[in-house]
């Protein structure tokens, strides 16, 4: 069931500007004048806004931009797929490692720039609220700094050196660019303001499914914290992950896949996910509706038959981008469950091959029949929410933690058990809490998610990317500098003659 942040979103498209194609353009609502005073209207109209630019990682700006399958792109898990290489020839370039300032998912920029504009709009209106009780105020606060700390880490983990502001903008409308260690303080002083003095819930009550909760921006501080690999503050993630633990309002599902239906959103393991509905999306509106282009757009050409390894007819077709290699499916053990959930196998005939084709494709968000009903352009609006944080990756944050040798001070299962914990879910048996088991349980656990390519970078794995598989068009070679992609030559070339606001591209571009 589609919950009540749609409703709250579709309310305040009447008082909200739409996106531009500036992206530091701040677009202030018709009911608050930019720096006034703001009503609880208003307030709730600003951060509306501001989950809106959640519902837009699939295709907004004319681009398709996933951001699990921008992720997932440079991993060891899939290749780019589609009609040939020259089809979305900039994911091409992505998956081979090799993007340039003309050919890369240009649209993240875009979006994510319009999500950090809109939450510091949010975060003025709660500064200049009138008559909005205290309490709610707070939270208003904590939802908008966790949105602002979500957007951006997403920016600073793809281009690293950014601009970044937190002010409204005179023209031009441009901000000083900051290194990426600036930038992973500016994310954490959010979260951390949003985790402290229990402002947000621990857990959303059903009513309010789809916001930001306590839980949500512990789990963005335990990324956040393990990629930059700041381990003055591990202790700290370890004591946020016993916290959720201790809750006990959260819980793996019984059954791996009925996470991933419609049956399955905000489950008791959903700790934040995107709430996606079946109305809106249409090719000549590039900033509107609600609906996601995900499952089309990675099932498989064409097709007209049962998936082999669950036995299900449910699936429809799609366009075939990110095949999954056929190698991926040996690292699971043949009684475990999350292997049909995460992988579809259809037999040959039953769908036409395209570009990179390895007969595997992913599951979890694969186009289902009846989840795309819109009255126009169903390619662009399936109603699959997309989960973001999941209770399984507490677990396993906190496990991996305890197996480098951290410690905090709120009490833990061991991490034999917690890693037994997702294991058992899956029907697999026990394993050694080691780093190489830990890292093989979470490919399992998250394959399809978007985590595979940032775990390999942050545990200095990412070597194993560079590779050569002529029989599927795939030669890459990884080097350091391509954490980072390079910045737009578009966004360059606009600060040009601008002095201190002038872009410096990333170093290797």
């Amino acid at each position: 069931m589609k919950k009540y942040i749609i409703k709250t979103i579709i309310i305040a498209l009447v008082a909200l500007s739409s996106c531009d194609e500036d992206f530091l353009t701040v677009y202030p609502t018709d009911s608050q004048q930019a720096g006034g005073p703001a009503t609880e209207g208003a307030i709730r109209a600003n951060l509306a806004g501001t989950y809106q630019i959640l519902l837009f990682d699939s295709y907004a700006n004319f681009q398709f931009n996933s951001i699990v399958l921008m992720s997932d792109l440079r991993s060891d898990d899939i290749f780019k797929g589609g009609g040939d290489a020259g089809d979305q020839g900039q994911l091409y370039r992505l998956s081979l490692l090799d993007a340039t300032p003309t050919e890369l998912p240009e649209g993240l920029w875009d979006i994510y720039y319009s999500g950090l504009a809109r939450a510091n709009n949010a975060i003025i209106a709660c500064e200049n609220a009138v008559d909005v009780d205290e309490d709610l105020l707070n939270e208003f606060k904590a939802e908008a700094h966790f949105l602002r700390a979500y957007f951006t880490h997403w920016l600073w983990k793809f281009w690293g050196n950014i601009p970044y502001y937190q002010e409204p903008l005179d023209e031009p409308y441009m901000a000083t660019q900051y290194d990426a260690d600036e930038i992973y303080e500016f994310i954490i002083a959010d979260l951390d303001y949003a985790i402290e003095d229990d402002k947000l819930p621990m857990r959303r009550t059903p009513q309010d499914d789809g916001k930001a909760s306590k839980a949500a921006a512990m789990m963005l501080k335990a990324r956040v914290v393990l990629y930059q690999d700041d381990d003055t503050r591990f202790s700290e993630v370890l004591d946020d992950m016993a916290k959720i633990i201790s809750s006990n309002q959260y819980q793996l599902m019984d059954d791996f896949g009925s996470i991933w239906v419609r049956e399955g959103e905000f489950s008791d393991e959903s700790i934040f996910e995107v709430n996606h509905k079946s109305l809106g999306k249409d090719w000549g509106a590039a900033w509107t509706g609600y609906g996601t282009n995900l499952p089309r757009f990675i099932s498989p050409n064409e097709l007209d038959g049962v998936d082999l390894l669950s036995g299900s007819d449910e699936f429809s077709g799609g366009w075939g981008f990110g095949p999954v290699r056929p190698e991926v499916l040996d690292i699971y053990d043949n009684d475990d469950t999350r292997l049909a959930a995460s992988i579809n196998q259809f037999e040959e005939g039953t769908y036409t091959e395209r570009f990179q084709d390895t007969g595997y494709f992913m599951a979890k968000y694969a186009a289902r029949k009846n989840y795309s009903d819109a009255p126009w352009t169903p390619d662009l609006n399936f109603e699959n929410n997309l989960r973001i944080f999941r209770y399984a990756e507490t677990i396993l944050v906190a496990a991996e933690l305890l197996i480098r040798g951290y410690t905090g001070t709120e009490t833990l299962p061991s991490a034999e058990d917690l890693l037994f914990e997702v294991r058992d879910r899956a029907n697999v048996g026990d394993l050694a809490a080691t780093m190489e088991n830990l890292k093989e349980e979470r490919r399992r656990e998250f394959l399809g998610e978007g985590l595979r390519f940032w775990d390999l970078v942050r545990w200095g794995d990412a070597n194993i990317l560079t590779e050569d598989i002529p029989e599927f068009s795939h030669t890459r070679t990884w080097e350091p500098y391509k954490k980072y992609l390079p910045l737009p030559d578009s966004e360059i070339l606009k600060t040009r003659g601008h002095g201190e606001f002038e872009l410096e591209q990333n170093p290797g571009y």
